[in-house]
This record gives structure tokens, sequence and C-alpha cells, in this order.
């Protein structure tokens, strides 16, 4: 389908008569049209569409009713039927009211498109410049990130289900694309095993039974990979996405053993980060998080939380990642995406996951950006059980010297000999010193051996060091309590727009659904802001109300 851009359309006078009549108070699409006007534009998505063929249509509106579609949490049939029957999208995506409007497969071609060309934030970012020239997004404010998890569109299979599953996925694309050689080559007892869905209660049930079921679905995977490396003549074979991921399950689930395949044991398997959990959707990712155990993604939203700024909380950035990544790993990736747009904070307030003496250095060092968050608490037994940290000794970076609280300085200062604890250097004290001195045992438990004290590089040791004394005055609790908002931003996207679960699967078009939610999120909050809707404030039941202040 080609495309043929438009000037933004113009409400019709009949259809802005009608609305006006319909809705005397105003609606959410009306106060959109009338505050922001046409958000999108055809020109925009002219990229994304072939110069010849039947006229596609139009992408500015098709993007509006996207985002209308979740600010309502629709599906595609019932996004298509209120741009045919309602007023209030009629207004907004300015039709007339005898529009037919579109079929309900447009939306889901809009979408490909869009991912298909890498433009996923195009509808977050439009609107988000549509606003800035409004005044309502500021940069070098103060803003706020955390993710939330998201459950992927796919079942949760246990090791032996997933085998049998992707084994049973590889045999239907192969009975699609080469369906009389598959033919030739099954076994007959494979269509009993493989012909329906592997569910774990027709599975047997002792563990001797279910290993050697594991060792039978093995064999039978490993002929079939076989099979398809020796079929030279249909080279497609080999390239099959079911079939990769065939092979990719099959690493991480057995272990070859004198020419035969192994069911590894729990502690052999690769980590989770490495381990396909799906045959139907192998971006997907299995990770715990406290009580929270699921198999999908992560959502990173970051919003602003300026007190100074009058106008609404606006999420202006989305990250979706597997759910096995670190959310420490995603502050520079946040930044550098804030920083394409020209929307980096001054103040970024984040949670503990998020902090690291890398993060605290980076953020301030590359984009003067302060991490507002608490930092991991020292992990020694010394700081469990009162003993003497690493905070207690002075150390003199000039000199090269380290003090103990006992008035002892360090005798060596020399290179780490064991870099993966990130500790880059270490100062040993004298062991004439260290033995009889009374504070021992608080200091080390070695039998002989002096204390010894690993450091970081001083940056990172006096910004770390700094931040656990900052988080334990009033000052950083202060500034730290507005941070507690985005879990309020989880919870609008989440009941209004569906954002606990991906509708698609992939990684790609789980983060286009994020983007769309942003920018719903942010008409909501926007055309609400217009209205004069105060903010809600927090739930607290009647009884927890009669709780007595401390």
């Amino acid at each position: 389908m080609s495309l043929r851009p438009q000037a933004p359309p113009a409400v019709p006078e009949e259809t802005r008569r009608v609305a006006r009549a319909a809705f005397p108070k105003g609606t959410l699409c009306l106060r959109i049209a009338d505050a922001l006007g046409p958000v999108y534009q055809d020109g925009q998505f002219a990229a994304h569409f072939p110069r010849r063929g039947q006229p596609a249509a139009a992408p500015g509106r098709l993007a509006l009713a996207t985002v209308l579609q979740f600010v309502e949490n629709l599906s595609d049939r019932e996004a298509a039927d209120a741009v045919r029957g309602r007023i209030d999208w009629k207004y907004a995506l300015g039709l007339t009211l005898s529009d037919p409007g579109f079929d309900h497969t447009v939306l889901s071609e809009f979408r490909t498109r869009l991912v298909a060309g890498g433009a996923e934030r195009l509808l977050l970012d439009t609107l988000l410049q549509r606003l800035q020239e409004q005044g309502l997004v500021k940069a070098r404010g103060r803003q706020r990130t955390d993710s939330t998890h998201v459950l992927a569109a796919v079942r949760m299979l246990n090791r032996l289900e997933r085998v049998g599953e992707t084994l049973r996925a590889a045999l239907n694309e192969l009975a699609t694309v080469a369906p009389e050689w598959l033919q030739a080559l099954a076994p007959p007892d494979w269509y009993e095993r493989y012909g329906r869905r592997v569910e774990n209660y027709r599975l047997p049930k002792t563990e001797a039974a279910r290993a050697a079921l594991a060792a039978e679905i093995g064999a039978d995977g490993q002929f079939l990979l076989d099979a398809i490396d020796a079929a030279t003549e249909q080279p497609e074979l080999v390239r099959l996405p079911k079939v990769a991921i065939l092979r990719q399950v099959w690493a991480a689930q057995y272990a070859e053993e004198t020419g035969r395949l192994r069911w590894r044991e729990t502690d052999e398997l690769p980590p989770c980060a490495e381990q396909v959990c799906s045959p139907y959707d192998p971006d997907a990712r299995y990770s715990t998080k406290r009580e929270a155990d699921w198999i999908g993604y992560k959502a990173q939203l970051t919003e602003t939380c300026d007190p100074a700024c009058a106008g609404p909380h606006l999420i202006i950035n989305v990250e979706t990642t597997p759910a096995t990544t670190p959310d420490d790993n995603m502050v520079a990736v946040v930044h550098a995406s804030l920083e394409r747009r020209g929307l980096l904070p001054s103040e970024h307030l984040v949670d503990k996951g998020y902090t690291d003496s890398h993060v605290l250095v980076g953020s301030q060092r590359r984009y003067d950006i302060s991490i507002i968050g608490p930092v991991a608490n020292d992990p020694s037994w010394q700081a469990r059980e009162g003993g003497l940290t690493k905070a207690a000794f002075r150390v003199d970076w000039e000199r090269k010297v380290v003090t103990c609280p006992a008035g002892h300085e360090s005798i060596s200062w020399l290179p780490n000999t064991w870099p993966k604890n990130g500790m880059i250097w270490e100062a040993r004290f004298a062991r004439r010193d260290c033995t009889p001195c009374p504070l021992r045992p608080r200091c080390t438990r070695a039998k002989r051996e002096p204390r010894i004290i690993g450091l970081q590089a001083r940056e990172h040791f006096e910004a770390l060091q700094g931040a656990r004394r900052h988080q334990e005055t009033e000052a950083f609790r202060a500034s730290y309590v507005a941070r507690a908002g985005i879990e309020g931003t989880h919870a609008q996207a989440i009941s209004r727009c569906g954002l606990r679960r991906s509708r698609y699967i992939g990684l790609a078009k789980t983060h286009l659904q994020h983007v769309i939610t942003a920018a719903a999120v942010n008409l909501v909050r926007v055309t609400e802001w217009l209205a004069g809707t105060p903010v809600a404030r927090t739930r607290v039941s009647r009884f927890a109300a009669l709780r007595p202040a401390a």
C-alpha cells in the first residue's frame, strides 16, 4: 500500500456541532483535539510506506486511533468499531459523521510497519514534542524511573513441557514448509507424542518415567536436527526460525556424552538469561523479584516529577528489556535516550536496584545528573554485627595510606589480586599492629593475618561512602519521597492500558506496546489536567487511617 500524504484534518463543522451537543462538558477526545490539534501527520510516516500501490489509510489518523485504543484498552476490532460509531472519536480524528472508518486489520498492519521500520518510539516522541511546544515538558528538571514486570503472551512451561513443545513447534513449521519430506521422515509414534499440545497433566508422574520421556524427546529432536542437516537438497530447512530455537533449547537442556544426549541436572543449566522459555516467544525470559516470578519482560518507565512544574507528570521515556536484565544496567541506556531528545534531568530519582558506584559517578560525570536513591548497604559481617566497617577507616589517597580506628597506618598499597570482587587496590596492615589490638575481634576474623582493606577507584569509593552517609539524613528522605509516585504510574498503566500482560509476541512488538501505553497515559493525564481534575491521593483503608501517629 502506498502513502499519499494529506494535510492535517480539521474537524468537520457537522461533527463539531453534534459532538458539542452530545458532550457539553467535553470528553478526553474533545479536549485533546481542542488543546493539541492534529497530533500526528501523514508525512511523519512516509518512510514506512512504498511509493506505489493502493492508497493506504491516513497514517496520521491511524497513529492517533492506536493511542486512543490503548487509552481505553480496546482490541483492534473494538477500536475499529469506535472509529466507525463514536462521535467523540470522529471529532478527535477529524472525520465526518458518515465516515465508515477502516477494517480492524489496518491497525495491525500499521503497527507492523512501525516495528519493521524501527519507529516504535515515534508515537511517544511526536506527542512529547507537541507537549513541549505547549510548555508541559521541560528538560533539566526532576525525573523518576522504575521498572515493572510484564507477562509474555505464552504459557509458563516446565522443562519437560518446554522440550516437548519446542519439538512440536518445529514439526508444525516443517509440516508447513516441507510436508512431503517430513511425512517420509516421521515415525508413527511421533504423531501420538507431538500431535497435540504438550501439557504437564498428560505427562508421567514418577521421576524415573519423566527422565525416560525426556531422554526419548531428546533423541527424537536430535534425530530431526541430523535429518535437517543431511537434507542438502532443501537448505532452507536449516534456516527456519523454529528449527533454530530447537537447536538452542537442546543445547541448553541436554549434554552430549559418548555420542548420546543426557538430560542435564538443574545445576548444569545455563543462566536464565540464556534459556529460551517458550518456542513461541524466544525473547521472553524467566525471572524472579521478591515474591513474584514470571516469564516475560520488564517495562522501564521514566516520568517527570518536577515540583516547580505546574503541569501534569508525563512519561518521557520507555525501555523494554527481557525479564533477566538488571535494573542498574538501564540507567545509562535511559540517559542516552533522553540526551538524544534533549530531555535530560538534573535530578533522577531511582530505587536501590539502579544505584551502584558506577551509576553515581558515570551519571554525574557524563550528564551532570544527580542520582537520588538508596545504595546497597555494606554487605560485610562487620556491618551486620556492629564491627569496624570500611567506613571507619580513613583513606589518604595522595599518600596511598589507610589509617585504622586504632590509629595504625597500613604498610602496603598494592593492586588487587582478585579483581572480580570490584576492588582495585588492597591496603594491608602490619601483623605487629593488628595481633595485639584490642579492637581486633570487631575488625577481622582471620586467625593470624592482619586486616586487609579492598578499595575501589577513588571517585567510586568516595561516591559510595558519601551516598551511604547521605541516605541517613532527613534531607535525603525529603528529596527521595517523590520517587514513590512512579508506582502510581505503573498502576495506572496496568489498570487502564493493560501494561501487565504483553499483547504481542517478541521484544520489539512488546516495546511498541509499552511506547503506545506511555503515550496513552500522557493523553489521559493531559486531559485530566486541562479539566482541572486534582491528583488523587494514595488510598488508605479506614482501619489503617486509625493508626496513631508515631
